[in-house]
């Protein structure tokens, strides 16, 4: 096995884990949204927990998928390759800031249920300020992903690594994304409520994932370095 097919399983494996990771980690919005969230937070801590390992998983696997695929995309185009590095680097950050949010939401909600009165107002202020870091670092996660991702699948398209349908699927769901990102930033909503626009590049990820997983990367594709050249004229 060649060393572009092992890359292709590898970052096939991590699309799945990121994704699914992802996914699942929504699951947990619900208590954070609802009233009372911080009651709610203290009875479903272990749910809680859940949530906050699936965030860090997300952050480790989403920074790996653009690492797994800098030795082969480097040959097309290196300067978006390591871009794309750097911006998922950034979206994994954000993604481990929103998990410590999360995680420090227990110990607020633990002693929520334990005082009463007065003491509960800033907890409560404390608890809101948490959530709304959390809020704020998933939505730049996002972005960051968005860009970073948009890098990739950019060269995926020009190079032919890819079936051009696929890639291109990829930028039209990456788009989407970024509707969702700017519908979330100004509304102050979840950007995870907009599940519409986020479907597109969720499932696309995962067919991407079985492809390369199950048939790798094309060797029908443009001449290395073709892309920089293009730019570069």
């Amino acid at each position: 096995m060649d060393s572009n097919r092992k890359t292709a399983i590898a970052a096939g494996l991590l699309f799945i884990a990121a994704t699914a990771a992802s996914l699942l980690g929504t699951a947990i919005e619900p208590v954070l949204t609802a009233a009372g969230y911080l009651t709610r937070i203290s009875e479903n801590a272990t749910r809680v927990s859940g949530g906050g390992l699936l965030e860090l998983i997300a952050a480790g696997t989403s920074a790996s998928i653009a690492i797994s695929l800098y030795p082969v995309l480097k040959r097309w185009s290196a300067t978006l390759a390591l871009g794309a590095v750097v911006f998922r680097a950034i979206e994994a950050t954000m993604y481990a800031v929103g998990a410590m949010s999360m995680l420090s939401l227990l110990k607020v909600g633990q002693q929520f249920t334990q005082v009463a009165g007065a003491d509960r107002a800033w907890l409560q202020a404390i608890g809101d300020s948490l959530v709304g870091v959390k809020q704020d670092a998933i939505l730049a996660g996002v972005f960051a992903f968005a860009v970073g991702a948009l890098m990739y699948y950019y060269v995926f398209f020009q190079s032919r690594l890819l079936p051009r349908w696929l890639s291109g699927w990829g930028i039209a769901g990456v788009l989407l994304m970024l509707v969702a990102c700017l519908s979330a930033l100004f509304s102050r909503n979840p950007v995870t409520s907009y599940t519409i626009l986020i479907l597109p590049i969720a499932v696309q990820e995962i067919v991407m994932a079985v492809w390369l997983i199950a048939r790798g990367f094309s060797t029908a594709g443009i001449e290395p370095g073709t892309i920089e050249r293009v730019r570069a004229a």
